[in-house]
């Protein structure tokens, strides 16, 4: 899989922990790397790539330079480019000339996207090993972003707050990271263009009348092909103080709220104020749902309210009052079997509850997830039972 991370990168590195370290990139906590991971047994290998890709890496994935009509040189591709065309032939492989999806023999099927941003002290290790596994229980492809969410080294009360002064600092990454990924969707997109134009113009050609089309069957074609050929969904999933650093990004200047990225955006247990929530939720844009998942009893989120006293307040992850932001969908896990106090409850031993892993397999996916819930009217809420 693919990772993007403002942590500080060694490229000459090839295991997890020597090629990321634990505090932010030394030309500050804004600028953003890629790699790409690879299993290998228990381990991960790693590769970070360069900021401009080299002319095989291009080759590999069928880039070609474009020219700089001014100077006759080759314009430089990025990284970016190369993630985007390795992340649609798992998508979508049919838009690279792929066999087409579905089922059935020779078929490959398609994937949604997960952009997944992590919570609170959590290595490189630990986010890949997450990552792989909603992929494989879910059927998607997990973009993750991490940030140096490692607690400094130190446990407890100072590794929380370390992580959450980590996570302030890291809320221009964040923003920079949506930009790269709206920028790697932009590239999907046009590549899929391209494409159904191609197919659309030898098609409805005027043999008659060199140069030019039937327009009317063009534009036909043309809307037909782009549904079929572009299935996939993109979703958002924040854990735990992953939410806090997104909260931060939304109620700060550098956020470009404009951005229509995602189908669905779930907050999962989320470790930021409850208090006021609905003044930076609102913010959110989506095209399908925004959903916030509660557990009252969330042991790591009613620890973490202990953790600084009277100055750290009820949490939105664990708190199942003042659920007033009118865009946002509550969904309550609460003393749901086999969830418990966990506090990621889309993984693990959670899934042997049937509703759980349906809920989330359709909100990853980028469906309705609340389709036949038991809406609680007093609190504002879903319930899975």
């Amino acid at each position: 899989m693919f990772i993007v991370t403002n942590r500080e990168v060694d490229e000459t590195k090839t295991t997890v922990k020597d090629a990321f370290k634990s505090y932010p990139n030394a030309c500050g906590p804004n600028e953003l790397r890629l790699a790409e991971a690879v299993r290998d047994g228990k381990e991960w290998r790693i590769r970070i790539l360069p900021d401009q890709i080299s002319d095989e890496m291009a080759a590999e994935v069928g880039l070609t330079h474009e020219v700089d009509p001014d100077t006759g040189e080759k314009k430089p591709l990025y990284a970016s480019a190369y993630v985007a065309r390795r992340i649609v032939e798992r998508v979508n492989p049919k838009m690279l000339g792929g066999k087409p999806m579905g089922k059935g023999k020779g078929k490959q099927k398609g994937r949604n996207l997960v952009f997944f941003v992590h919570g609170f002290n959590n290595n490189v290790q630990a986010v890949l090993d997450r990552a792989e596994e909603i992929e494989e229980t879910y059927g998607v492809e997990v973009l993750p972003f991490t940030w140096p969410a490692n607690g400094g080294g130190v446990k407890g009360v100072v590794s929380y707050l370390s992580d959450k002064r980590d996570a302030l600092a890291s809320t221009g990454a964040l923003d920079r990271c949506l930009g790269k990924l709206e920028d790697i969707l932009n590239r999907i997109h046009e590549d899929h263009v391209k494409r159904v134009e191609g197919l659309a113009n030898a098609r409805y050609a005027n043999k008659d009348k060199p140069g030019q089309i039937d327009a009317e069957q063009w534009d036909l074609f043309f809307t037909k092909e782009s549904q079929k050929w572009c299935p996939f969904n993109v979703s958002i999933m924040l854990h735990s103080m992953g939410n806090y650093l997104f909260k931060h990004l939304l109620k700060s200047s550098v956020y470009r709220g404009n951005r229509l990225l995602f189908d669905n955006v779930l907050m999962v247990a989320a470790d930021a104020n409850n208090e006021n929530h609905a003044e930076w939720v609102g913010r959110i844009q989506c095209r399908g749902h925004i959903y916030v998942t509660i557990n009252e009893r969330d042991s790591a989120l009613l620890a973490s309210r202990m953790k600084v006293g009277e100055q750290q307040l009820a949490r939105l992850g664990h708190y199942p009052y003042k659920l007033d932001c009118p865009q946002a969908v509550y969904v309550d896990f609460t003393n749901q079997p086999h969830v418990g106090s966990e506090h990621a409850y889309f993984e693990g031993g959670a899934l042997k509850n049937a509703k759980v892993k349906a809920f989330f397999d359709d909100a990853f996916n980028g469906n309705y997830a609340e389709t036949g819930l038991v809406f609680d009217i007093g609190r504002n809420m879903y319930r899975l039972n």
